[in-house]
C-alpha cells in the first residue's frame, strides 16, 4: 500500500487535521481490513474501485463513491473490491460540525454519502473530484468547497477545543468530571456540548484516545509486557485494558497484531 498524508491550509487547520491518501493494485485474494476507533471523522473520495462495508448484521454494502463517515465507536470491517485510489480528509474531533446542518450524533457509525449532506453541490464536488487526476488539485478543490461552507473562521467552540486539547496532553487518563473543572464547566454542559459539536460523550472519546496511546506504545514496542503497558494507560489493570481494547477493536491485543491490519496499522501512527 502506498499511503501519504499532505496538510491542510492554514484556514482549514483548525478543522482539517491532514489530508491522506491511500493507494494499491487489485488483488485476486483481497482481505477485509478493520479499522478501529480513532476519535476523527473522514471525508473519503474512491477515486479507484469502490469498498465494500461489512454490517452488524452480517451483510455487506458497497460503500458510496464519496461520503464523509461519522465517529466510530466498534470497529469497522471493509475490504476493496478491486484497485484502491483512496483520497480523504482527516477532521479534528470537532472539526466537521461546523460545515453541516446535520447533528453530528446522527452520524455515528455511518457512511453519509455526499449528495446527502449537501445535495447538489456535494454531487458536484465528487464529480469534480473524480475527473481530476492529480492529488494536489483534488485537495484544491475541496479546500474551496469546505472554505465557502465555513460559516466563521471562530465557529468552533473554545470549551470543546480546549477540553480535546487536555484529553490529549493526559492520553486519555482524566475523568469527565475532572475535565468539566478544569473548563470551568459542569459535566451535563460538557456531555451536551460534546455531542452536539464531535458526536460523542467526553467519557468515549477520552476511552479512544487512551487506547490510541496504548496502540501506538505497542506498534513502536514500547511495551511487550501487557499489564506494564496497561498501568502506563491508566488502566486498573490488564483484564481493564483488554475489555476496553475487544470494545473498540473487537479482539484481543495478541489477535489484533497477528490478524491482517494493514489499514489501521496506518491510521494508528498517522499525524
Amino acid at each position: 500500500m502506498d499511503y501519504k498524508t499532505y496538510r491542510p491550509s492554514l484556514s482549514l487547520a483548525p478543522f482539517i487535521k491532514c489530508f491522506w491518501s491511500l493507494k494499491s493494485l487489485a488483488s485476486a485474494s483481497p482481505e477485509k481490513q478493520r479499522i478501529v476507533p480513532d476519535g476523527c471523522m473522514e471525508l473519503i473520495f474512491h477515486c479507484g474501485d469502490a469498498y465494500e462495508q461489512f454490517l452488524q448484521d452480517g451483510n455487506r454494502v458497497l460503500q458510496p463513491k464519496s461520503f464523509v463517515f461519522g465517529q466510530i465507536t466498534a470497529p469497522l470491517e471493509i475490504c476493496p473490491t478491486g484497485k484502491t485510489d483512496i483520497l480523504a480528509a482527516r477532521f479534528h474531533p470537532d472539526g466537521f460540525e461546523p460545515f453541516t446542518s446535520i447533528p453530528v450524533s446522527e452520524m455515528e457509525n455511518k457512511a453519509v454519502a455526499l449528495k446527502d449532506l449537501f445535495g447538489e453541490e456535494g454531487s458536484q464536488l465528487e464529480t469534480q473530484v473524480l475527473a481530476t487526476r492529480e492529488h494536489s488539485d483534488r485537495i484544491h478543490l475541496i479546500e474551496q468547497f469546505f472554505l465557502r461552507k465555513l460559516r466563521s473562521p471562530e465557529t468552533l467552540g473554545r470549551m470543546i477545543r480546549s477540553g480535546i486539547e487536555l484529553m490529549h496532553k493526559f492520553n486519555g487518563q482524566v475523568s469527565v468530571n475532572d475535565l468539566a473543572g478544569l473548563l470551568n464547566t459542569n459535566r451535563r454542559q460538557l456531555e451536551r456540548k460534546f455531542s452536539t459539536t464531535i458526536g460523542i460523550s467526553p467519557k468515549q472519546l477520552s476511552k479512544i484516545i487512551r487506547l490510541q496511546s496504548a496502540l501506538k506504545m505497542l506498534e513502536q514496542k514500547q511495551y511487550t509486557n501487557l499489564t506494564s503497558l496497561a498501568y502506563a494507560n491508566g488502566y486498573f489493570d490488564q483484564a481493564h485494558f483488554i475489555k476496553d481494547f475487544k470494545e473498540l477493536t473487537g479482539m484481543s491485543p495478541k489477535k489484533f497484531y497477528t490478524d491482517s491490519l494493514k489499514m489501521s496499522s496506518l491510521f494508528i501512527l498517522s499525524e
